[in-house]
């Protein structure tokens, strides 16, 4: 099995950190908000809808491809990288993926022109990982559903102007869809903008008698069957971008061990350090080889969600772990908001709990291993 990249993935991997160094690094690592410009950027230079099919506006690229960008965008600006996965590996597959042909038509080609900007819809303040405990309700109405409940935790809520939101249409869980919501929708509203502790911001949605015509449903039953089936390709783009931050928190971490002096010599000189780097490096090599596993099975047509969730599970604990020690290595300067490994540690530490929590992973491979479904809720008898 050859891990080394081909000359164009290659060429591909160092033209698009040289566009990212030139277009995004004089603001990395400052941003507050939704980096719209970077969009535009991304846009403008075929970045958008890597994976999605020509015919959709999209690339055809490999996910391998999408996932080498994601690293490479990443390692320069993380809040660019958020606008990659925004118009690559996000909601954005499931209206691509789902929706009607007047939304691939008209709405879909506006996220690709970085004109708009889909978010998802899930989370609720009473189901988060309990997606089928969800209580926002759709119905028809002639040519229009129509929606009432409210979503939580969603990225990029303040900014964005559509989301997928999931909802039900019945009182089973077979009965739960997802439509697409434009948020100029007649009953739509937003609270107020929030912040985690990462920095990145969100909002409450709410949905009061919301009216959105009919050719923007993108499933009315069924929907976790449908669109589960998108979330492994999400969180492969989670994966890759916890990875690419570790890995630029571990290059400034050696680069810092070895001309800082303390003692009388060099930090690297230390064997304490020399085992910690050795650690951080054996379980990023690991990881990126988990990644790159979960990758290639897609690439060829058969994509494993087991594979996918010990790829993000293993990616996302490295990472904060290694941006952690990283931080320890730089002492009080690692700390310290002037520098931008204190915002690492907070962002890796987000994404153990976004796209899926770790628990939830091992939950899924737990699964895969015993060949059974193990339900989770009170009471419940599992066979």
């Amino acid at each position: 099995m050859d891990f080394s990249l081909t000359a164009e993935q290659t060429a591909l991997v160092e033209s698009v950190t040289k566009l990212a160094e030139r277009e995004f690094g004089e603001r990395a690592f400052t941003r507050t908000e939704f980096a719209w410009d970077s969009l535009g950027v991304l846009a403008r230079n075929d970045l958008t809808g890597l994976t999605l099919p020509v015919e959709l506006g999209g690339q055809g690229a490999s996910l391998l491809d999408a996932v080498l960008v994601m690293m490479a965008i990443t390692k320069v600006c993380p809040h660019s990288a958020d606008a990659l996965q925004a118009s690559n590996f996000g909601a954005i597959r499931q209206v691509a993926n789902f929706g009607s042909d007047f939304v691939k038509s008209e709405v879909l080609p506006r996220f690709l022109a970085g004109e708009a900007l889909v978010t998802a819809g899930m989370s609720e303040p009473e189901a988060g990982s309990a997606l089928t405990d969800l209580r926002t309700s759709a119905r028809f109405e002639g040519d229009y559903v129509v929606l009432n409940g409210q979503k939580c935790w969603n990225s990029h809520g303040p900014d964005a102007t559509h989301s997928v939101v999931w909802c039900r249409f019945g009182p089973s869980s077979r009965d739960i869809g997802a439509v697409l919501v434009p948020f100029d929708s007649p009953g739509f509203s937003r609270g107020k903008r929030e912040y985690h502790m990462s920095g990145e911001s969100h909002c409450q949605l709410f949905f009061d008698e919301c009216k959105v015509p009919k050719d923007y449903v993108l499933a009315d039953s069924d929907a976790l069957k449908k669109m589960l089936s998108v979330f492994g390709v999400e969180r492969m783009g989670n994966a890759s971008r916890a990875l690419a931050l570790a890995q630029k928190a571990y290059d400034m971490a050696v680069e810092h061990a070895s001309v800082r002096t303390q003692f009388g010599k060099n930090l690297c000189e230390f064997q304490g350090l020399q085992w910690k780097f050795a650690e951080m490096r054996v379980e990023l090599d690991a990881a990126e080889m988990l990644l790159l596993r979960a990758v290639a099975k897609a690439d060829a047509g058969t994509p494993d969600s087991t594979e996918a969730a010990i790829a993000k599970l293993h990616a996302n604990r490295t990472a904060f772990a290694v941006a952690n020690d990283a931080m320890q290595v730089f002492g009080a300067s690692g700390y310290s908001q002037e520098f931008p490994l204190e915002y690492i540690v907070r962002r890796t530490r987000g994404w153990m709990i976004a796209g899926g929590s770790v628990e939830i992973l091992k939950n899924t491979i737990a699964q895969s291993i015993f060949g059974r479904r193990f339900d989770q809720r009170a009471g419940a008898v599992t066979r």
